[in-house]
């Protein structure tokens, strides 16, 4: 029996040891840094004491602003600093949001700022291209007193913004969402937004507690796609808040619609009980950088995160993780009551204590990146050890990135035809675009693998019913792999007014030299439109089947082919010269 409690020790001893060395190992290679009010962001190779891998490049008149984010692509998508002439400013205030390639060219400049508006704080990139963006917009003294402000002021009221980029300096608001539409008060019932009961409405902000033009400062800014779920941070009433997103903008100005069903309404809050007239305290101050945590986090999944700036004795700052109640779509509340939880799920206490500004960022391996705005930015395990810095970087945020994130390919898929009679041989095609590497190396897997040869770049199948091929792509040297997908319709004949569906470009890749496939002679009245990644224009013809991007950049290219009384195509090539 005892050496069984001995075994069993030994074992725990192992098991104890071999957890704390996972837990002391780094993640990733890369860590992301703008230093503010400057021109240059960096990426470090953390792994070499460290060493700058990659530095982008801005104009003296366009100084970073407050957040840089390094999406899929290697494009930075950053906030500057622009103030036009009589527009508003400051602290926070941005203005100029950019996206810019790994080779510094900016393909999207859009700027909005003037005495009435202007963006500040953060900004996030979301999937589909577009991006979301924090904006003051001023209410007159007139407006405010109408909607029950007790304080004869104007406000800064906030609002956000999802845009659409359009042109190289312009974009569309698809959609957005106005704090105005969500107040309440209590203290005049003959103005707007009069309720009995502030505890009673915690989903609308109490335009009442605080004061001042800028009495809320929104200042984080996050989006959850499994939820299509937005969260937010607002300074002044120390709160961290969550709105739905799948609402339309008219849906969004009210209080019903979307998934959980209450339109713009807030959906959860935390931080500040106080803020809505209930009882509780959570010790949140000057809160920034509502997020939430990845679902690839082994310790605290889709949890809510936040920059407590003032945590703790001493006013240090702290991250502090909560676990909110979710409900579907929805949050579990008790009205009347403050939201769950009473207290952070976990809190890391720093040994500093920022200016008003930073982030953290949750890695897979459980360790967290912590950036302490204008000092270091440190690596620290789940026990709070420290394990990496970077000191002095002066940067409002930073971002840790695996190796295959920044460096893996891009993957693209397509077909010689995408709708054919069943029984018909198709050409699928596939390429890789690295835009870090020289001259890299790929291997080719498609699935599923009804095909002769599976394993190479551009195999033939011959499908007899529609069919989705997937291609793994990999880049040998490094490991990376990436995927992309293309369906082949089957049909018994195809309709006249699509023949151009069987329209394909190759090479694509190309170096320059686009041909038109034969698949639709008979046609001779047609008309090609070549835009660049941004949607701009940059080549049109009439019945040519040669197109020439020899004299463009590198990049991804759209090519629209329509003819009349047919249903026009679309198709995306990548310039590799």
């Amino acid at each position: 029996m005892k050496k069984r409690i001995l075994t069993l020790q030994l074992i725990l001893l192992i098991c104890l040891f071999a957890f704390t060395q996972a837990s002391a190992q780094q993640w990733g290679l890369y860590t992301l840094y703008a230093t503010k009010t400057g021109t240059q962001a960096f990426l470090i190779d953390t792994a070499n004491t460290p060493v700058t891998y990659h530095t982008w490049n801005f104009t003296s008149t366009k100084k970073s602003a407050y957040s840089t984010y390094l999406i899929p692509g290697d494009t930075l998508v950053r906030t500057y600093g622009y103030t036009a002439t009589g527009g508003m400013t400051g602290g926070g205030v941005t203005g100029g949001v950019q996206k810019v390639l790994w080779d510094n060219t900016v393909v999207w400049d859009y700027q909005y700022n003037s005495s009435t508006y202007t963006l500040h704080h953060d900004i996030c990139p979301l999937p589909n291209g577009n991006v979301l963006m924090i904006a003051y917009e001023v209410k007159t003294v007139a407006e405010a007193t109408q909607a029950g402000a007790s304080s004869s002021t104007s406000i800064w009221a906030e609002k956000i913004m999802e845009v659409k980029p359009t042109g190289a300096t312009t974009g569309t608001v698809v959609w957005e969402w106005h704090l105005w539409d969500h107040l309440c008060q209590n203290v005049n019932a003959a103005k707007d937004n009069y309720v009995t009961s502030i505890v009673n409405s915690p989903q609308l902000m109490n335009i009442n507690y605080g004061t001042g033009q800028d009495r809320w400062h929104m200042n984080g800014l996050d989006y959850n796609s499994t939820l299509n779920q937005i969260a937010i941070s607002i300074h002044n009433s120390n709160e961290i808040y969550v709105i739905d997103h799948s609402t339309t903008t008219a849906q969004a100005a009210t209080h019903t619609g979307g998934n959980s069903g209450k339109g713009g309404d807030f959906l959860y809050r935390w931080g500040n009980p106080a803020a809505y007239g209930a009882t509780g305290t959570t010790d949140f101050n000057v809160v920034h950088d509502a997020h939430w945590v990845p679902s690839d986090n082994p310790n605290y999944p889709n949890y809510l995160c936040a920059y407590n700036n003032k945590g703790g004795s001493g006013n240090v700052t702290a991250i502090d993780i909560i676990n909110p109640p979710y409900n579907g779509y929805n949050y579990n509340l008790t009205l009347g009551s403050a939201y769950a939880p009473t207290i952070y799920s976990y809190r890391f206490t720093s040994a500093f204590s920022a200016q008003d500004e930073g982030n953290s960022q949750q890695l897979p391996n459980g360790n967290m990146l912590v950036n302490n705005a204008f000092g270091a930015i440190y690596e620290v395990n789940a026990a709070g050890t420290q394990l990496w810095t970077k000191a002095s970087t002066n940067s409002s945020h930073a971002y840790r990135f695996s190796l295959c994130y920044v460096r893996g390919p891009i993957a693209t898929a397509g077909a010689s035809s995408t709708s054919v009679t069943s029984g018909t041989p198709v050409t699928l095609s596939s390429s890789a675009l690295s835009v870090t590497e020289t001259s890299p190396t790929y291997t080719y897997s498609w699935s599923p693998a009804t095909m002769t040869n599976p394993n190479i770049a551009n195999p033939v199948v011959t499908p007899n019913s529609t069919t989705t091929y997937t291609v793994l792509i990999t880049n040998t040297s490094l490991g990376c792999t990436s995927t992309a997908s293309v369906t082949i319709s089957t049909t018994v004949g195809i309709n006249e007014n699509d023949k151009l569906a069987n329209v394909s470009l190759f090479p694509n890749p190309t170096s320059g030299i686009i041909n038109l496939s034969e698949d639709f002679v008979g046609i001779n009245d047609f008309e090609i439109v070549v835009s660049n990644s941004i949607g701009k224009i940059i080549l049109q013809a009439n019945n040519e089947r040669i197109i020439d991007l020899s004299t463009f950049s590198n990049g991804i290219y759209y090519v629209m082919i329509r003819a009349k009384g047919m249903n026009s195509i679309n198709k995306k090539v990548i310039l590799i010269k």
